[in-house]
């Protein structure tokens, strides 16, 4: 009975936060569904009204969206291949005995702390830019002719800042897996005569099998929103090159002033979102159950 009465109580004081969590996504969500059926327009007042799947039917038929799906596909591919690759060979290198371990580890996971328009200015004006930039400057000192990597290379420019920010997330994540490796195992396998290709392979990246689905999975839900890295450098362009889901929404909506064809572009990106969602996490349930 006592513990019976526990429960209730638990409940009940869980209550308030699941209601208040269920009324901030529902809300907004039942809201986006309901402009996504209706004709409205901010510079257009007398345009409200019921449309129909017309809103749905504009945003697939507008010449941007299979290209901002692509570039959508394409960044958080590239970014993922980048920061798990990246983040296991970091986190091979931190895991050793090193001078100022410490510092070195706050270094390399301070970008992620970096808010991404700061990012994508830095990388921008400081790193890429054609005329003053690093890359630059490197290039001239090789007597190479400078890139105008936001106009030549956009989308692979957006990846790599965007890989920047994440890359130490990944790391942290990887090296914390890596500690928890058995030191035992690892002298084993060397007295066994293993070498470090054979070590890696047998038996740190099966260890790491967790890890990478996790680093996956929570990476591929933030990336599917990448959007001011692309408003502050490239703008979407040249023409639609850098255009992702998120960012062609936001130019229906603020720059079209289409709140209807924006909404309708918002219920396709979370219906797609979750479609993701749903095969990322049976791959890491499967990862889960080994």
């Amino acid at each position: 009975m006592a513990t019976q009465n526990t429960k209730t109580l638990a409940r009940l004081m869980m209550a308030p936060s699941v209601l208040l969590l269920l009324v901030w996504m529902i809300v907004p969500l039942a809201m986006t569904l309901w402009f996504s059926f209706q004709n409205y327009n901010l510079l257009d007042p007398s345009s409200d009204g019921f449309a129909g799947f017309f809103n749905y039917e504009f945003f697939y038929t507008d010449p941007a969206f299979f290209q901002s799906i692509w570039n959508t596909l394409v960044i958080v591919g590239g970014v993922l291949l980048i920061t798990v690759v990246g983040g296991i060979a970091i986190g091979l290198l931190l895991d050793q005995p090193i001078f100022g371990q410490g510092i070195v580890r706050i270094l390399v996971i301070s970008p992620f702390f970096v808010m991404p328009p700061v990012a994508a200015l830095i990388w921008k004006n400081l790193i890429m830019h054609p005329g003053y930039g690093v890359f630059a400057d490197i290039a001239n000192l090789l007597g190479l002719q400078p890139v105008d990597w936001f106009a030549q290379y956009p989308l692979f420019s957006i990846v790599i800042i965007v890989a920047w920010q994440w890359l130490p997330f990944a790391t942290l994540i990887l090296l914390t897996a890596l500690q928890s490796l058995d030191s035992e195992q690892k002298e084993a396998a060397e007295m066994d005569g293993a070498n470090f290709f054979n070590r890696f392979i047998y038996l740190v990246l099966p260890h790491l099998a967790r890890s990478i689905t996790v680093v996956i999975l929570i990476q591929t839900i933030f990336l599917l929103g990448v959007y001011a890295e692309i408003l502050v450098t490239t703008n979407g362009g040249p023409g639609y090159a850098s255009t992702n889901i998120a960012f062609l929404i936001y130019r229906t909506a603020l720059l079209g002033y289409d709140v209807g064809g924006a909404s309708a572009g918002g219920i396709i990106a979370v219906i797609l979102a979750n479609i993701v969602a749903i095969f990322l996490m049976r791959a890491v349930g499967k990862n889960l159950d080994r």
